[in-house]
């Protein structure tokens, strides 16, 4: 994960802020690393320093989200010689009454922000859950996400599609919250990143 620490001077610096909800920061994962830390694991570094700076807010909504990224990520910005951002979303806009059409006016903001400033951004859509009915909201949330990414030729990783109908997944659902994966199923999430175009994204040599 990350350190603050001072990089050899011969070494390019790549920082990437990770926001969003507590999936960023791996809750339900004995091992603490969600999948973040795996994808991070995963990240070559042979001829640069990457950096990911996982910063996620239990519960958080994309208007939360959307009101905040700025100053999380300008800290973590100060400095480094590239910077990248990643949107974990999940689907707490569905407990605050946010409309769908508000939810994706708040992604789009950020993104077109990025755009504006010149900042690479990529999203990871929200993932299922073991209620059915609960599911069916989260899909139209994904769906629009995707749409919004899909116009703004933003890369877009989709998790719940390849998740919905996955044994795995679900077996490791419904061994803790029904919600929160643990450590395989934060495994999977992880997999769906790194087979994403994660590595032609971050322009780093696929191992």
């Amino acid at each position: 994960m990350s350190e603050d620490r001072v990089f050899p001077e011969d070494r390019y610096d790549v920082r990437v802020c990770v926001v969003g909800d507590e999936f960023v920061t791996g809750v339900g994962d004995p091992r603490s690393l969600g999948w973040v830390g795996r994808v991070a694991a995963r990240t070559p570094r042979e001829d640069r320093e990457v950096t990911l700076f996982p910063l996620g807010v239990p519960g958080e909504a994309t208007t939360e989200l959307a009101a905040r990224w700025r100053e999380e990520t300008a800290r973590r910005f100060a400095g480094g010689d590239e910077h990248r951002l990643i949107i974990g979303l999940g689907h707490h806009d569905l407990d605050c009454g946010t409309t769908l059409a508000r939810s994706r006016l708040n992604l789009a903001n950020v993104l077109d922000e990025c755009e504006a400033r010149g900042l690479p951004a990529l999203v990871v859509g929200p993932a299922p859950v073991t209620d059915e009915a609960r599911n069916e909201r989260i899909g139209d949330l994904a769906d629009a996400f995707a749409d919004v990414c899909a116009r703004r030729r933003v890369s877009y990783v989709d998790t719940f599609g390849p998740l919905s109908d996955h044994e795995d997944w679900y077996a490791d659902l419904a061994a803790g919250d029904g919600v929160h994966p643990g450590q395989s199923g934060y495994g999977l999430l992880a997999w769906l990143v790194l087979h994403s175009g994660w590595y032609d994204w971050l322009g780093v040599p696929q191992p």
